[in-house]
């Protein structure tokens, strides 16, 4: 009982010592995380746009689908680290599209409501994702009675199924793309052309300008003649703030590639082996197997028409006897060669449908084969086939359609598959087992007849060999294990090396000055401080590359340390004007023409013609703002003072104008320049969405 009476009297003090020490316990604990990156503490995310995350997840699977868009366009192969990046960007832009505008039509009452959707899914105009979605493959055009199909049988099925999902999806990219299409028209009839601003844009592009002028380059003063002090460069860092923001963090660099691209003996050794192959593929009898193991394309093992061959062995195959081998031809950086196997004539495409048994589900490959031989002689005496599909079919993409594939052409299907259906007859029923599973095919209908060709093909592509790898290698150890952070550049011209320049690269490059470079390399550089020498030297496919990290440029306003050697150039030319400024002046006085300018400095008067306000380039020079801008603000026969411009300084007198006829129809010239801005309207609108936006850019770590 004391211990007891002793809690209730200091039960107070206890409690505030109680919620003192969480309160201490809950700083302790933000002062650990604040000294955590915040990828450390968000591990699972790509970033976040205004506090939603994105899961890497859900990000990668986005990248993977449109990087299989892209290898498809490009006819299938591997994606090169360049074309891998851009996937990337492309997905991450459709996230921060999607949640920029979210947070707009949310806060402005935008939506698509349920008549509206309708009508873009089923109406007399749908968008056009659906009818994308549900084209004829014959015809290309939108086929409604698919759509309808499709509809009426996801309606069958349970929720949560993968239809469901993938329908859901595209409703949702439907609605997303008609709440962009709003919002942009909401901005659009926002915009308003006066009469007057109609009138001045028609002036600026039609009336002319026919001037002389008086050059004083700022070549004719050396360099060394002007002293260029720190207040010269922040008077110019000064006026020209706004120019130097960063949108994202950048680096520059310093680096030096080591080449170990193929050489002519690399080329003769490759070919060397390619005729090698050809004697021994001339001897096989297994073809296929012989291509498959030596090959470092695995070409489909399929009956193709002429014009689908590899281009430099298409003509050849068709003119060579059966079992004759052709080549080798040089062909996407190899040699390839080519044993004619066999050859017919047979459909250019096949209609089909198909049921897909899954071996691992049904018990093993016999029990499999068992049930597909009994649903094959289902459909032979009469049962739906498509009523089947939708019973026992795994293939998700097409038992919601019956089972029905569409019409394909030859190459389009995996071999397996692709022969079976081929090979059989209009009305067959085969079954073929492929990589996938084992398939129940119906030929729906063949259409066209070639003569097509099958032939085992073995390519080897020229690679860079061990000789020449060790020897770029050698060079590039060489040179790393000489070099510091202070003698990076006099270290390389020693060794006879070429050092380039890669200033503003963004975490996500993938590119250097054009050379394309691993990501670990540009990782390193932002993980790396100012004056770093590269931790290793990094290796791409054909090059070893060292590098130095030469500056750190943060995201927002760069402090004039940052842009220093950027604007030089243009602030020795801003001193240098002051000179010619003086020595133009000094000449004026007392001239009572441009030709007396002229006289003083040594100088002819240029005429310069026909020059309109809106294209300030004069001719042969450069393009002068301020010259021309100058130029029609003055009134003939009456020389300007010195105007300081790109090239020099120049001293103008006007010759005389040519004023253009009145517009006659004023509205044209209205329309012009609002579908001009209109155009420009969602760029403007998304670049300020993104400026205000909270953005946080993982992708580095990932990718």
């Amino acid at each position: 009982m004391g211990f007891m009476n002793y809690l209730r009297n200091r039960a107070g003090v206890i409690i505030v010592v109680f919620i003192g020490f969480a309160i201490f316990a809950f700083l302790l604990g933000d002062v650990i995380n604040y000294g955590t990156p915040f990828w450390a503490r968000h591990q699972n995310q790509v970033g976040s746009i205004n506090g939603e995350s994105i899961d890497i997840n859900d990000f990668n699977a986005q990248v993977d689908q449109t990087s299989e868009m892209f290898r498809q366009q490009m006819g299938g192969g591997t994606l090169s680290p360049q074309m891998k990046s851009w996937a990337v960007q492309q997905v991450w832009g459709q996230y921060l599209n999607r949640e920029l505008l979210k947070n707009e039509v949310e806060r402005i009452g935008l939506s698509v409501g349920r008549t509206e959707l309708n009508d873009l899914v089923q109406g007399d105009s749908p968008a056009m994702q659906i009818q994308q979605a549900f084209r004829n493959p014959q015809t290309g055009q939108f086929d409604r009675t698919q759509l309808t199909s499709f509809i009426s049988q996801v309606g069958t099925l349970p929720q949560g199924h993968e239809a469901h999902g993938q329908w859901e999806a595209l409703l949702q990219n439907i609605i997303d793309e008609r709440l962009s299409a709003k919002y942009t028209n909401l901005i659009n009839n926002s915009i308003y052309v006066t009469s007057l601003e109609a009138t001045e844009e028609y002036n600026q592009r039609n009336k002319l300008a026919n001037f002389e002028y008086v050059l004083l380059d700022y070549s004719t003063v050396a360099d060394s003649a002007v002293k260029v002090t720190d207040q010269d460069y922040k008077e110019y860092y000064n006026e020209n703030k706004g120019v130097f923001k960063n949108p994202e963090e950048t680096r520059n660099m310093e680096f030096v590639v080591f080449d170990a691209s193929p050489t002519a003996q690399d080329t003769a050794r490759v070919k060397a082996s390619i005729e090698d192959l050809k004697a021994q593929l001339a001897e096989s009898t297994t073809d296929s197997l012989f291509a498959a193991v030596n090959a470092d394309t695995k070409y489909p093992y399929i009956f193709r028409k002429q014009g689908e061959f590899p281009p430099a062995l298409d003509t050849l195959v068709f003119n060579a006897p059966i079992g004759t081998v052709v080549g080798p031809v040089r062909s996407n950086g190899g040699f390839e060669i080519a044993k004619v196997i066999e050859t017919k004539v047979g459909p250019d495409s096949v209609k089909a449908s198909h049921i897909l048994l899954n071996p691992a589900t049904e018990g093993g490959m016999d029990k499999a084969t068992a049930k597909a031989d009994s649903i094959k002689g289902l459909i032979e005496k009469g049962e739906s086939f498509a009523a089947l599909a939708v019973q026992f079919s795994v293939d998700e993409g097409s038992k919601i359609n019956g089972g029905e594939l569409g019409t394909f052409g030859r190459g389009q299907m995996v071999p397996a598959f692709e022969n079976a259906a081929f090979d059989a007859r209009n009305g067959d029923v085969v079954v073929a087992t492929s990589q996938f599973g084992i398939h129940i095919i119906k030929i729906e209908n063949q259409i066209g007849s070639s003569r097509v060709v099958k032939a085992a093909i073995v390519d080897k592509q020229v690679n860079s060999g061990q000789e020449t790898m060790d020897a770029a290698y050698g060079k590039a150890t060489q040179f790393f294990g000489a070099i510091n952070s202070a003698n990076f550049q006099e270290t390389a011209t020693q060794q006879g090396l070429s050092v380039l320049q890669a200033d503003n690269v963004t975490a996500m490059e993938t590119m250097l000055s054009g050379t394309e470079v691993p990501r670990e390399l540009v990782r390193w550089a932002f993980e790396a401080d100012k004056g770093d020498i590269s931790d290793k030297v990094y290796e791409s496919e054909t090059k070893y590359i060292v590098a130095k990290l030469t500056d750190v440029h943060k995201k927002g306003q760069l402090p004039l340390e940052a842009v220093k050697g950027d604007i030089e150039s243009i602030v020795r030319n801003r001193v240098k004007a002051k000179q010619l400024i003086a020595q133009a002046t000094e000449a004026a006085n007392g001239a009572t023409g441009l030709a007396q300018v002229g006289q003083k400095l040594g100088k002819t008067p240029t005429l310069a013609e026909n020059i309109v306000f809106a294209n300030p380039v004069i001719p042969g020079v450069a393009q002068e703002n301020a010259v021309v801008g100058t130029v029609f603000g003055l009134q003939p026969k009456q020389p300007s003072k010195p105007i300081r411009g790109s090239q020099g300084v120049y001293i103008v007198e006007v010759t005389g104008f040519v004023n253009p006829a009145a517009p006659t129809d004023l509205s044209a010239q209205k329309r012009q320049i609002t579908q001009s801005l209109a155009q420009r309207t969602w760029s403007m609108a998304f670049r300020a969405l993104q400026d205000k936006a909270d953005i946080v850019d993982n992708r580095a770590r990932f990718f």
